[in-house]
């Protein structure tokens, strides 16, 4: 007799969401691994009415395992765990929640390493270790690539956000670990990038509904590399222009597959393969690409 397959019920918490490929991702390395799994999409932007604890508690009733947690509530979610990793907790915002049995909460933050094995993977550690690099955006993803910079050892980290007061809140937290010495605000952001060996756009401009560029098109150099957290679309506006300048490029794709590696194996307790992730999620691209748009 053939035994059943594991059930397991995931989902993802955000807005503007019904893009999002991590559904297929899921379902592929769900199918992978043998496991009965579903993938929900809870779009705060379709439900209204809800605030964040009440998603939270309908989960736990439903029997999630847990949830991927994505814009704009990285940061929000933190109060309502009961715990949170000290790699999650020194981001400041996770990006998955691990459910229990008995109902308790775990907070996450994969957008960290997901970043780090993708600048790894593609641009070389050696592309950020003993570099300075600027950083624009210092909202819950601008906080995970921060901190993967600092994991690969960058020299220097220029931080630069509209909201003045969100940057210098991300670089007290670095300095707290890291030091004073290698993070700082921009001062003249065209100047610092043009000095800078590499930048990085973790806003959300550029995304679609988003359009523009954050980043001064005149400062890039063929020397820069250039990365992006964004992936929908894969190529934004300031890699095409960084990709023109001679500049080599990162999007956001890779961040994706590797968050979601580590996302699927905490949640249930099996890693995918890398290799099938990035498969999985070129194929989701190309289907979404196709897809008729919704009126």
């Amino acid at each position: 007799m053939v035994p059943p397959k594991r059930r397991i019920l995931v989902g993802l918490i955000g807005r503007n969401i019904q893009g999002s490929l991590s559904p297929a991702l899921f379902a592929d390395a769900f199918a992978a691994a043998g496991i009965d799994g579903f993938y929900h999409l809870m779009d705060a932007d379709r439900l209204p009415e809800r605030r964040l604890p009440q998603l939270l508690d309908a989960l736990k009733a439903a029997g999630f395992a847990g949830a991927n947690i994505t814009y704009p509530f990285k940061q929000d979610m933190l109060p309502l765990l009961d715990a949170v990793d000290p790699q999650a907790a020194q981001v400041g915002a996770v990006n998955t929640i691990a459910i229990a049995p008995d109902g308790r909460t775990t907070g996450y933050n994969f957008d960290r390493l997901g970043w780090r094995n993708s600048f790894a993977e593609t641009l070389g550690a050696d592309s950020a270790h003993g570099k300075t690099v600027v950083l624009i955006g210092a909202g819950g993803a601008g906080r995970a690539v921060a901190f993967a910079l600092m994991d690969l050892g960058v020299a220097e980290l220029v931080l630069h956000d509209l909201d003045g007061a969100r940057a210098s809140a991300l670089a007290a937290d670095v300095a707290q670990h890291y030091g004073a010495a290698r993070c700082r605000l921009a001062d003249d952001l065209e100047r610092d990038i043009a000095a800078a060996d590499g930048i990085v756009n973790a806003t959300q401009t550029g995304m679609s509904g988003f359009p523009g560029n954050p980043v001064p098109v005149g400062a890039i150099k063929p020397t820069h590399w250039a990365a992006d957290v964004i992936y929908t679309p894969v190529e934004t506006e300031f890699l095409k222009a960084a990709a023109a300048k001679g500049a080599r490029t990162l999007n956001g794709g890779g961040m994706v597959a590797h968050q979601a590696v580590e996302a699927f194996r905490c949640l249930t307790g099996v890693r995918p393969d890398v290799a099938r992730m990035h498969r999985a999620f070129a194929q989701g691209l190309a289907a979404r690409a196709g897809a008729p748009r919704s009126s």
